[in-house]
């Protein structure tokens, strides 16, 4: 009972880390283009959309996730704990660093992590979910983009379409009908990640999954989103009414499509190039050397081998009990992080010695 009860603990706490970093990043427009000036009501907003998304859509990801990567029979209580403690340590630290990163990237990287532990794995179908994880974020990239060029020509030639024209009121209007739409879409896509696990291995029904863990996602959009969406509004560019709209209406509309579907697809990804999209037509390739732009990426880039290692090694180390293949692990790790300091240590003494003329 014990491992009963601390698994829906621990995917009950990474649904509340979902509505913090998957949905919480869907009003971030609204707010960046001050349609919603309070924080607080766009939180609250997200919550009652991303739980109405779960409920009313949330079932095809649920399949996927629960037995579409790996097969459910090996599924036991011990190892959806793992996987759940996995993927939620890792959001859980992206959260507290205020970076939006896609649960379903740390969700997948879990369960794969699982799948390799016990040599069983549906390499085709995760194919298939890291293609879309790159394409569809492209895709977002490139739609905004488009529409960012053309909201700059509108906006020059009749001023009434800026946030200080005469329809200010019902741009910011369309705006937030469009950052509610991506919170639906993130209810649909993202609630799986967390209830996944448990109904692939029989311990929840589908519906009853989806609807608490709508709840918990709900919950976490308001007590743990603040700092997302100051990163997706306010940090990375700053937003017309008709940009943000773009963005949301982009974003909501290609998970709303892939959920369909039941593909997991990283919703903070496509949001976050959406605005990219956006601020590369605004002010062109300069607008790639934001540091945060950087941040963000590298974090995207480690986020699904994070939870992949973390969840192999907790499995070697509870369940397996392989010292070896932990020694091996670290011993690796170890390696990685020696090497990197290492050159960041050699570039520094050669900087050095360029700046005291010791150099060319």
């Amino acid at each position: 009972m014990f491992w009963t009860y601390l698994a829906f603990i621990i995917a009950f706490f990474f649904a509340m880390n979902i509505g913090a970093s998957g949905t919480a990043a869907s009003m971030g427009t609204a707010y960046g283009a001050d349609a919603i000036k309070k924080k607080w009501l766009a939180m609250v907003l997200v919550a009652i959309a991303a739980f109405l998304g779960a409920v009313l859509g949330g079932g095809e990801v649920v399949k996927t996730i629960g037995n579409g990567i790996i097969p459910s029979k090996i599924l036991t209580i011990e190892l959806v704990v793992l996987i759940l403690a996995g993927a939620t340590l890792t959001l859980f630290i992206s959260n507290m660093m205020g970076i939006p990163l896609s649960t379903s990237e740390v969700t997948v990287g879990s369960i794969v992590g699982a799948g390799i532990a016990y040599k069983n794995l549906y390499i085709n179908s995760l194919l298939i979910i890291v293609l879309f994880w790159v394409l569809v974020p492209i895709v977002s990239f490139l739609i905004t983009y488009g529409f960012g060029k053309l909201i700059a020509f509108s906006e020059k030639r009749w001023p009434g379409l800026t946030k200080h024209g005469k329809w200010k009121k019902w741009l910011a209007r369309i705006l937030v009908v469009g950052g509610c739409f991506e919170a639906f879409s993130a209810g649909m896509n993202n609630v799986a990640n967390a209830v996944g696990p448990l109904v692939g291995a029989g311990m929840i029904s589908s519906t009853k999954g989806i609807w608490i863990g709508g709840l918990f996602v709900a919950i976490g959009a308001i007590l743990l989103g603040g700092r997302v969406i100051e990163t997706n509004g306010k940090k990375i560019t700053k937003l017309s009414l008709l940009e943000g709209s773009a963005v949301s209406f982009t974003g909501g509309a290609l998970v709303t499509a892939a959920s369909i579907f039941g593909l997991p697809i990283p919703l903070t990804q496509v949001t976050t190039c959406g605005i990219l999209g956006v601020g590369a037509a605004q002010k062109g390739i300069n607008f790639w050397q934001k540091s945060v732009i950087r941040k963000i990426l590298k974090v995207w880039l480690i986020s699904p081998l994070a939870s992949l290692v973390i969840t192999y090694i907790l499995i070697n180390l509870l369940i397996e009990k392989n010292m070896y293949n932990i020694i091996v692990i670290l011993s690796t790790l170890i390696a990685v992080v020696g090497i990197l300091s290492l050159s960041a240590n050699i570039r520094k003494e050669n900087s050095t010695i360029h700046d005291e003329g010791g150099g060319i």
